[in-house]
């Protein structure tokens, strides 16, 4: 579960100003969110493959529960109608069915690839632009890779908020007739627990982006947890609190950090659509690839299995239910397969709906 793992303390700060883990605590996303740890891991760290799994082995367990639970049993019932064609049978048009609406859904995401030669020179404009300002705002080629862009970015940002504390500590603080914010917070004191919480929860999240690879989750739920919105806010509410206190060069400072984090969030949307239409091929992929084996298991069901093909009980369920069970459970697999990812891709885009310093949820 290291991935879902709160920021990490960078220790006390030099001057004993806050601790980096105290600012950024609330930074991430299962703080944000109000989430217990397993909730999180299940809809968003957990891999695909194991959840879908893990379904369908609780389908398997429901159903021999349930079968066994009830009388007349699924034997007796076996002998007097045929209840397992009626299933299965049902089951091979839903299968059909849902693999040809996965086929439809690949179809959409590969739209969005497709068009005429002005489209895709546009596009390619708009990336060659985006990319000409992080390099600008770097100082050096934008990384290629999608965690090197966004840590390339959130790596200004962290030098920028140090250089604005620098800045700010040069001064004699309140002792030089600074006002006080109207909570009383002196200008040093608010700019000192920001800088602190936007280096340490930049250098948490470095910490997660160093190595990973796109494709996986890793890169986009690491840069989940770098919460550009707050900071954003925090910006405005020190110029409106400070205003008169700042200098022309706390104000560039402070422009200058604005300018890094905003950049941040277009390109963390950015990354995440990229994964979301890689998810969905993936899922399109593997649903396709589950649909042959559970209509052969279906269509086996349908034509071979009645009440006298598998007698006999274990340890007093009859071997016929736990065969169809199994095969109630291979044939659900496509189904379980798309809860799963859908699952991690509805709560990646609840999470981040609003760009910017918007808060959807409840906020002090």
């Amino acid at each position: 579960m290291s991935g879902e793992s709160e920021a990490a303390s960078t220790g006390d700060d030099s001057d004993g100003g806050p601790t980096d883990r105290d600012a950024t605590a609330a930074d991430t996303m299962r703080e944000r969110a109000g989430e217990n740890r397993a909730k999180l891991w299940l809809l968003l760290r957990a891999n695909r493959l194991v959840v879908a799994g893990v379904l369908t082995l609780v389908v398997f367990v429901a159903f021999v529960a349930v079968s066994a639970a009830f009388s007349p049993s699924l034997a007796g019932k076996v002998g007097a109608s045929d209840p397992i064609e009626t299933l299965f049978s049902a089951m091979i048009t839903a299968i059909v069915t849902g693999a040809t609406l996965v086929v439809t859904i690949g179809q959409l995401v590969l739209t969005q690839e497709n068009g005429p030669l002005g489209d895709q020179r546009e596009r390619m404009d708009d990336t060659l632009a985006v990319r000409d300002s992080v390099a600008e705002l770097t100082g050096e080629p934008a990384p290629t890779d999608p965690a090197g862009f966004l840590d390339a970015i959130l790596g200004t940002a962290s030098a920028r908020a140090r250089d604005l504390r620098e800045s700010v500590r040069e001064r004699d603080g309140d002792g030089s007739g600074e006002p006080d914010g109207p909570d009383g917070t002196g200008l040093e004191a608010d700019v000192d627990e920001f800088a602190a919480g936007v280096v340490g929860n930049a250098d948490a999240v470095h910490d997660r982006l160093d190595g990973a690879a796109f494709g996986s989750f890793d890169v986009v739920f690491a840069a989940l947890d770098f919460n550009y919105g707050r900071k954003l806010g925090r910006i405005e509410r020190i110029v409106a609190d400070h205003g008169d206190a700042l200098t022309d060069a706390e104000r560039d400072s402070l422009e200058a950090l604005r300018e890094s984090l905003s950049l941040f969030g277009p390109a963390r949307e950015h990354v995440k659509t990229l994964y979301f239409q890689w998810a969905l091929i993936d899922l399109s992929r593997l649903i396709l690839y589950a649909a042959v084996p559970a209509l052969v298991v279906a269509a086996a069901m349908v034509t071979v299995v009645d009440a006298g093909t598998f007698s006999g009980s274990t340890l007093g369920i009859d071997h016929v239910t736990l065969v169809v069970g199994g095969a109630f459970a291979v044939a659900l697999l496509p189904f379980s397969l798309f809860v799963s990812y859908v699952l991690r891709v509805l709560t990646l885009a609840k999470r981040t709906l609003a760009i910017g310093p918007l808060v959807l949820r409840d906020s002090e």
